[in-house]
């Protein structure tokens, strides 16, 4: 069994956390633990009109931000990648300083520490100097920056296939390939 750990912080974007969690969920292979900060909550019902409970059910289990004692805040755990998406600049600012206030943060913590994939989907434009250092730091530690970038090489006709073909790269990433993705073979 594959184990993913979701974070869902408050940065725009909380499309992608929806669009990931129901592709985990289409594989039996995978179990997902789910974690949502409080702004989270709200930038998901004021994007989707979902609410977390709604979230909650696409994921096998949820924790609370404030549960520091769960499974997922131990390195003896073996979770094998965790994604914060969407990811917000003060969550990589947290990751990048090695802060530990809150489960989200604390469980990437233990990814980085145990050298599991972490991969930051990170929300924000512009970026000043500061970010920038952020990601270098949380990049410099092991964490993968994966901005939602759409990739226009498919010619998406959707916002839904734009935010599919970002998501289909974290799968990627994450050693979960898409069968289906549409993938560039050159000119």
């Amino acid at each position: 069994m594959t184990k993913i750990v979701v974070g869902v912080t408050g940065a725009s974007g909380s499309v992608y956390a929806v669009r990931l969690l129901q592709q985990l969920q289409q594989r039996s292979e995978v179990e997902t633990h789910l974690i949502v900060t409080r702004a989270g909550e709200k930038t998901l019902y004021q994007e989707t009109g979902l609410k977390i409970n709604d979230l909650k059910e696409m994921a096998n289990q949820w924790h609370s931000i404030e549960e520091i004692g769960a499974s997922i805040a131990s390195g003896s755990y073996l979770a094998d990648g965790m994604v914060v998406a969407p990811c917000s600049i003060n969550t990589l600012s947290a990751i990048a300083c090695g802060l530990t206030s809150n489960l989200l943060i604390r469980a990437a913590d233990v990814t980085l520490k145990e050298r599991r994939r972490l991969i930051l989907m990170v929300r924000e434009s512009p970026l000043h100097l500061g970010h920038l250092r952020s990601m270098v730091a949380v990049a410099e530690i092991g964490a993968i920056v994966a901005p939602p970038l759409p990739a226009f090489y498919n010619k998406p006709q959707t916002i839904e296939e734009a935010v599919d073909q970002s998501v289909l790269r974290i799968l990627d990433l994450l050693g979960l390939p898409e069968s289906g993705a549409k993938r560039w073979h050159g000119c």
